[in-house]
């Protein structure tokens, strides 16, 4: 019985893979793109088809006759003051902010918007480094694990409205005792609250993600547990750690919003967002500027991810979602 005949390496067929496949994820991105379009504009027809189609005062079940306010609203009002059209709310954008010379009211948001980027990127370093640091004890010690990991998911059920007050009479207490304390720390570390919690959990899931045939290579290499970690623990993480980067990224946006609502710091999209809302019976369409600007800081919050992807590229095979 003869071998089979070894097959000779031919660089032109490799080479036509490598393109094969480039072509084959690039096509996939922009399919990516296209359904995102998609459901953008899904997200348009149906405002405006319920605006078309609703009531103009909505529909309310239990409603007492000559009670105003009685009864429980279940689909709400489509006249303009509730519910603008989409393209009202765009044109919105390009008129002055509060009339007569001022900026356009994009302008205030983009600036808003900057403003509350900055203190949610300061939450979200701090989340990181409190969460990889709480991951890396519960990987560490197993009685950490049991002991932390059932408060660290409990933590996130507090309401965060109502923590965010707590949190800025700290800081002032802190400020009084002599030690400066600015507001935007007290938003920030509002943002951090949020954001160590995904980080934590895919760094606990990242740590134990090496096989067991792995461990015992190391284990007969007379590695300890730092070479293990940084060797074989932290490559084998990337696929879990970065997915929870940037769920915490937008998660820091999320934070310092309802932060800056809550304890009423001045200069951020969030105080822009109450300010304009107070104004909606008369100019409906004005608070939705800061909403669009909210949505696209999320978004750039959790892209700017990419670029820490993009150095780990090398270990983000089977990156987990």
């Amino acid at each position: 019985m003869t071998a089979p005949p070894e097959t000779a390496f031919d660089p032109a067929q490799a080479l036509a893979g490598r393109r094969r496949y480039r072509r084959s994820v690039d096509s996939s991105r922009w399919v990516a793109v296209g359904w995102g379009a998609v459901g953008i504009m899904l997200v348009v027809f149906l405002w405006e088809a319920y605006k078309f189609l609703g009531p103009a005062e909505g529909v309310t079940i239990g409603a007492v006759e000559g009670e105003a306010g009685s009864g429980v609203m279940i689909l709400p009002r489509t006249h303009d003051r509730a519910m603008p059209h989409v393209w009202d709310m765009v044109a919105r954008l390009f008129a002055p902010t509060s009339g007569g010379d001022t900026a356009p009211l994009w302008v205030a948001v983009v600036g808003a918007a900057l403003v509350t980027l900055g203190i949610a990127a300061v939450g979200w370093l701090i989340g990181v480094l409190v969460g990889a640091l709480l991951g890396l004890a519960m990987q560490r010690w197993q009685l950490v694990e049991w002991g932390l990991l059932p408060w660290i998911v409990v933590s996130q059920i507090i309401p965060l409205i109502a923590f965010a007050p707590v949190v800025n009479a700290i800081g002032t207490q802190i400020d009084r005792g002599g030690t400066p304390w600015p507001q935007w720390l007290s938003v920030a570390v509002i943002a951090s609250y949020l954001a160590f919690f995904p980080v934590a959990v895919g760094m606990l899931r990242g740590m134990a993600a090496p096989d067991a045939i792995h461990l015992d290579l190391m284990r007969t290499y007379a590695a300890g547990y730092w070479p293990t970690l940084w060797r074989l623990r932290l490559p084998a993480a990337v696929p879990y750690v970065l997915p929870a980067l940037r769920l915490a990224a937008a998660n820091a946006v999320l934070g310092a919003v309802v932060a800056e609502v809550s304890i009423g710091m001045r200069g951020g999209i969030g105080r822009m967002l109450i300010q304009l809302a107070g104004q909606a019976s008369s100019d409906p369409a004005a608070p939705w500027g800061p909403t669009f600007g909210s949505i696209v800081l999320g978004l750039i919050a959790a892209g700017s991810v990419a670029i820490i992807a993009l150095l780990l590229r090398n270990y983000r095979r089977g990156e987990a979602t």
